[in-house]
């Protein structure tokens, strides 16, 4: 019977090391970026917005010929901290009519956060480098690809922001990995 080893999560993870810029060095010698994505309110846009918006899109998917990954991370919204709030300013007010409208609104948030479990969005690109002899070259190539989809996302409305903080992408690598755990 083989002998099973036992590694250490720094082992087992696939990252090496958390270089300047955001962008982070793999194992297998590859390296990622990772971009915060801010995107608009389609819903919200008219009919000739939507079409820009769309058309944008696709100049944006046509543009970026190397590979991206999309990522969309969802967070269960806690809402007491607002109820909390609106209980707090009624309670400071002697109106009976805010307090009924302030009751009102509060089964209101609660009776849509039940239906729709209320959740907040967070949007991230990472994009890839295969590994090049130097690593200035592989760090030039992650920034020009960020540049290229700064340019078309906000065309389409979007903010792009880079991730620069290391802790902030130490953040945001952790929540990839442990999903139970909210973002903070």
């Amino acid at each position: 019977m083989k002998e099973q080893k036992n590694i250490s999560l720094q082992e087992w993870l696939p990252f090496e090391k958390i270089m300047r810029q955001g962008i982070v060095k793999l194992k297998n010698g590859d390296f990622i970026k990772i971009i915060k994505v801010f995107p608009i309110n389609y819903n919200l846009k008219s009919n000739l917005e939507k079409e820009a918006i769309l058309s944008s899109y696709k100049t944006f998917l046509k543009t970026c010929n190397f590979d991206i990954q999309i990522l969309i991370q969802s967070n269960k919204e806690d809402l007491s901290k607002h109820i909390q709030k609106i209980k707090e300013k009624t309670n400071l007010e002697n109106n009976f009519n805010l307090l009924k409208y302030s009751e009102k609104y509060i089964n209101f948030i609660n009776k849509l956060n039940q239906e729709k479990n209320s959740s907040s969005k967070k949007f991230y690109i990472v994009i890839k480098n295969i590994q090049k002899e130097k690593e200035e070259i592989n760090i030039l190539e992650l920034n020009e690809k960020y540049f290229k989809i700064k340019e078309c996302l906000s065309r389409c409305g979007n903010i792009v922001q880079e991730i620069l903080q290391e802790e902030e992408l130490k953040n945001i690598l952790f929540s990839f990995f442990n999903t139970r755990k909210n973002l903070m």
